[in-house]
């Protein structure tokens, strides 16, 4: 190709990141919002493509930890900032630097990489599976009302400046981190992701405001949101824009879904990127009028199939022997005995007669619980090879809980 693959200096960070910036349409960020990525990136786990002394490829991995069933807080690599400059599409720029990442993710002894996909069709091919969705809606509070739990009316609800109340929201964040895989264990700075509010970014819609749920004097929940005035001929047709909210039991999930249902001079709320089973959808007197839209959001990839496949529990006993194919990651390929349940489990090399056959795309699509092996084998990516390991295989795998990305990164 003529290019160089390696790894990013520090004194390269403006280039390598403007070229992310043009790659994704080319609006410049806030001061704010750019100090804050430059600070959360971690060069040496950066690489960069040059062509000369010009930046044509991106790509990072921030180093996380994410929950997956059982509640462990496994090591995994957030792929990110993945960028190729137009001039050169079709050179084997995206390639190289997947191989390069992956083979250093490897080295940092992370099992797992996981991302979100400005295109789906891109990850495939490098062995990432679509493991978590999420919900969108917009809900007519004209129309649709809730029906509360016992105890609501006892939590009190609170203004707050969202950038002054950030350690209690981030200690309430921390408790239900285990309860949900899929989460991000957030490190140091970044809970000031969830309170960047550059006046660029809000389309017409208020500065961003908090309100904290309390009981007895201790904060059991937050909700960050913006609301954007409209009018109609009728009277007001505002909207609520929710962007956070976390609560550590029902009563306080109800209690911020309630208040903002009920924002004065507002019609509707609007809400991005929450889980699947989210509480408020079995509190809506109607969810027709709520306008569910389903989306894809995180994208696994197993960088070790032993060291992830044991890292999780298992919902029920299993044990089944995985033929696994990975022609870009070959250490994978080969049989895999998966032994394992509700307590732990090991995950070893064998030469024993394989009962299920897939690729490393479809375990890490299975691999926090929200995509059943089922599935995939009704659509030909999973084969059964054993009568009855496909079930047994299928039900330990799953969660008891829709596995939940919280933000992007």
């Amino acid at each position: 190709m003529g290019t160089d693959v390696r790894a990013l200096r520090k004194d390269e960070w403006d280039e390598w990141y403007d070229n992310l910036i043009r790659a994704f349409g080319g609006v410049p960020e806030s001061d704010e919002e750019r100090a804050l990525w430059r600070e959360l990136t971690e060069p040496e786990r950066c690489v960069g493509v040059w062509d000369g002394e010009a930046c044509v490829g991106t790509a990072g991995a921030f180093a996380f930890r994410l929950t997956v069933p059982g509640g462990a807080a496994v090591p995994a690599a957030g792929v990110t900032m993945v960028s190729v400059a137009a001039t050169h599409r079709r050179r084997g720029v995206l390639t190289s630097m997947m191989r390069r990442q992956l083979d250093d993710v490897r080295s940092w002894g992370e099992p797992l990489a996981v991302l979100t996909a400005s295109e789906p069709a891109i990850y495939g091919r490098f062995g990432y599976g679509t493991a978590t969705f999420h919900v969108n809606a917009e809900i007519d509070t004209t129309r649709v009302r809730l029906s509360v739990p016992p105890g609501t009316d006892d939590v009190r609800l609170r203004y707050a400046r969202p950038g002054e109340v950030l350690d209690v929201c981030e200690a309430v964040y921390a408790r239900v981190v285990a309860r949900r895989p899929g989460m991000l264990v957030r490190g140091a700075g970044w809970e000031r992701l969830g309170v960047l509010d550059p006046a660029s970014d809000r389309d017409g819609a208020s500065p961003l405001q908090c309100v904290l749920a309390e009981r007895d004097g201790e904060v059991v929940g937050y909700a960050r949101f913006r609301v954007k005035p409209d009018w109609a001929p009728t009277g007001p047709d505002g909207s609520v824009l929710v962007q956070d909210l976390e609560a550590l039991d029902p009563a306080a999930h109800a209690a911020l879904w309630r208040f903002l249902f009920d924002i004065d001079l507002t019609s509707k709320v609007n809400t991005r990127g929450r889980p699947l089973d989210e509480g408020w959808q079995h509190l809506v007197s109607d969810i027709r009028r709520c306008s569910l839209r389903v989306r894809d959001s995180l994208y696994v990839r197993l960088v070790d199939v032993g060291a992830a496949l044991q890292a999780r529990t298992y919902q029920a006993p299993v044990d089944v022997v995985l033929a696994v194919e990975d022609a870009f990651c070959p250490w994978n390929q080969g049989r895999w005995r998966l032994t394992g349940d509700p307590k732990g489990a090991s995950c070893a090399r064998t030469e024993d007669a394989p009962d299920l056959a897939l690729s490393v795309r479809e375990l890490g699509a299975a691999y926090l619980g929200g995509v059943t092996l089922e599935a995939l084998a009704a659509a030909g990516r999973v084969r059964e090879l054993r009568q009855g390991a496909l079930a047994e295989a299928s039900t330990a795998f799953a969660s008891t809980v829709a596995p939940w990305l919280p933000h992007g990164f």
